[in-house]
């Protein structure tokens, strides 16, 4: 089990998590506070990195759901991770419009450069490279997004190259 699973398992929400959940359920009429759920996981994540079976268990009891329910909205979005990812987190288009200007490509020559297979994680815990439907720039393709946060156009492999080198040389 790696450090960030073991502080996962032995997760509990601190008073300013819970201030934080208590915001975010204030948003909605009192019988609809189960609304928050993506709000509570993401705030969760923000503090793990990732979204554990144990911490969803929290969101549900937290919010009156059942577990299920919450662990069902966990795995249908990508923004929410179920494991502990690398640094920099690559979700490349693979959605058609995407595929047919070489989003596969481009998902096959970031794994094949950092020696991990989609999904994986390198070795030095620095890059996550997984797969992600529509993205929603399809003129741009291939896109892609790293961390959840800053989308990336027209991604050949050069630019993936360049895109790496520069995110290892920032790593320090």
């Amino acid at each position: 089990m790696s450090t960030q699973q073991a502080v996962a398992s032995n997760w509990a929400p601190s008073a300013a998590t819970l201030e934080r959940f208590a915001r975010e359920v204030a948003k909605y009429p009192p019988d609809g506070k189960q609304s928050a759920v993506m709000a509570c996981l993401a705030i969760v994540q923000q503090e793990l990195g990732y979204v554990s079976g144990e911490s969803e268990k929290i969101v549900a009891d937290y919010l009156g759901m059942p577990p299920i329910a919450v662990h069902e909205v966990t795995t249908f979005y990508n923004m929410y991770n179920q494991q502990p990812l690398g640094r920099f987190k690559f979700n490349v288009c693979t959605n058609l419009p995407c595929q047919l200007r070489e989003g596969q490509t481009a998902l096959e020559h970031l794994c094949h450069k950092l020696g991990v297979e989609e999904g994986g994680t390198t070795v030095d815990g620095l890059f996550t490279v997984q797969k992600s439907e529509c993205l929603g720039a399809c003129a741009d393709a291939p896109v892609m997004l790293v961390n959840d946060l800053q989308m990336l156009s027209f991604m050949s492999p050069v630019r993936l190259d360049e895109l790496i080198d520069t995110l290892k040389a920032i790593r320090s």
